[in-house]
């Protein structure tokens, strides 16, 4: 006896259309939010001009098949290469998000609004110089910062109360969604084609976390939003040919997001879209770690000068955290390559008490190599603070807290530094400001030569002139 399934088409899903509505129909008017935005410009850019150090990464740049260069196509900054969109945005993704040193949002889950700059930028240069070509106006920086709010915007609201690691998913999902949205839009699409390329991107499948965590932690969590912001230029340009959507891509019976892949839970809101995210965002200004463990590695920089010649005397060292970070980073055993060790809470805050620093080359074999980091890794103690933890979730506070004490032999002990700011925080925002543009002026000098830098630098630092300026004349600035 067979039972009837009905094919009546329903209205597409309230998720998909309010994205939409916000992509299409919201004027951003905070000055704060471009503010911030053309720093997130900055330091992502930096943070992509950094990996460009690391054969690991550079190694997954370039055209597709080798030599291929493509007319009016995106260029990758610091790099020779000019990509059709796809490839572009997943070479500047890749970029981007290598080290683990561009923005982050921590709610219920976690990840890079950043990511979303490869399909955005390499979108818009793309966009730009075809434009150019056929004689009509290019697109002006101003639109890739309104794009990146948006982005942020959807990625980091549907972070607030949905919680895709706890379901095994990895975050790059709402990378995937965000910039999908964003630069369908930036192409042109329709209300309805924006929507039907939003409604696959959460048919996509989505990828799982098994590569951010012990036994099998590796590189692809530094190419995984590379690849989720290209796969999302891939679907903007099929929405624009015609490529049709799917009304319940999330609440369809059996066979949607919300029943396959989400416990049967839908999402859950607690904001309308805006411009909160960016104007809250946290940047990574002191140190390329996962971002629960930045306030941990502050308070062993610290604590450095005043336990630096006693750390072979410590009996016990006790770190003081939240219930996230205990839940991703508490990792004990061996590590197995850099992307093992920089999502180790203990590994981080060893370096930092050893070395009063913590940077990329860090993470590498001949760091990890010394016995006295595994030394100072099997004394450490994870203990949560249940009010840090509330604090975390908490939207007003938005705290990410870690405390840091050594426990000697002879029954002494240090003080007990706890931080509960980071540096990037919006609490901390005039404090580090200065510094993310230093770590930017660190990371050009990498690459380019002095009369380049000051290029760069006198395009990103003058708001007005940045927002004018067409998106491939900007690019420009960063081609070798």
């Amino acid at each position: 006896m067979s039972s009837h399934i009905s094919n009546v088409r329903p209205k597409f899903d309230k998720v998909l259309t309010d994205i939409a509505d916000y992509v299409v129909g919201y004027k951003v008017r905070s000055q704060e939010a471009y503010n911030t935005a053309r720093l997130c410009l900055m330091d992502t850019l930096g943070c992509g001009l950094e990996a460009l150090e690391y054969p690991a990464c550079t190694k997954l740049l370039g055209p597709i098949v080798r030599g291929t260069i493509v007319p009016h196509g995106a260029k990758v900054p610091g790099t020779p290469y000019q990509l059709d969109p796809v490839t572009a945005a997943f070479n500047l993704g890749a970029m981007v998000r290598w080290l683990d040193f561009n923005d982050t949002w921590l709610a219920a889950e976690w990840g890079h609004p950043s990511d979303n700059l490869g399909g955005i930028l390499a979108t818009a240069d793309w966009l730009s110089r075809t434009r150019v070509a056929q004689r009509r106006e290019a697109l002006v920086m101003r639109d890739v910062l309104t794009a990146m709010i948006k982005a942020h915007e959807i990625q980091g609201v549907i972070a607030l109360e949905n919680s895709f690691n706890r379901v095994g998913l990895d975050h790059v999902v709402l990378v995937k969604v965000a910039s999908t949205a964003v630069v369908t839009q930036m192409m042109g699409g329709t209300y309805d084609e924006i929507v039907n390329a939003i409604s696959n991107a959460w048919i996509d499948g989505q990828s799982l976390r098994t590569y951010r965590h012990a036994p099998n932690t590796g590189s692809r969590k530094s190419w995984a939003a590379g690849d989720a912001t290209s796969r999302a230029v891939r679907l903007a340009l099929m929405a624009l040919r015609g490529e049709m959507g799917y009304p319940s891509a999330l609440t369809a019976k059996t066979w949607g997001f919300y029943h396959v892949l989400f416990k049967d839970k839908p999402l859950r809101f607690t904001r309308t879209y805006g411009s909160y995210v960016m104007e809250n965002v946290l940047f990574k200004i002191s140190f390329p770690a996962e971002f629960h463990a930045q306030t941990a590695v502050e308070a062993a920089v610290r604590l450095h000068p005043k336990v630096k010649d006693r750390l072979g005397e410590a009996k016990k060292i006790v770190i003081t955290t939240h219930e996230s970070a205990i839940r991703i980073i508490d990792k004990k055993g061996p590590l197995h390559n850099p992307a093992d060790r920089d999502h180790c809470l203990q590994y981080m805050t060893a370096i930092g008490l050893m070395k009063g620093n913590l940077v990329a080359a860090d993470y590498e074999d001949d760091v990890a190599r010394d016995p006295g980091v595994d030394a100072l890794r099997a004394k450490m103690h994870c203990v949560e603070n249940k009010q840090w933890t509330r604090d975390y979730l908490d939207p007003g506070k938005r705290s990410i807290a870690n405390a840091v004490q050594v426990f000697f032999r002879d029954g002494s002990r240090s003080e007990n530094i706890a931080v509960e700011y980071p540096v990037g925080h919006r609490r901390r925002r005039k404090e580090g400001v200065p510094l993310l543009e230093a770590k930017f002026r660190t990371n050009l000098a990498r690459r380019f030569a002095p009369k380049q830098q000051q290029s760069i630098l006198a395009a990103c630092r003058d708001q007005e002139r940045l927002e004018a300026m067409p998106v491939h004349e900007f690019v420009d600035l960063f081609t070798l």
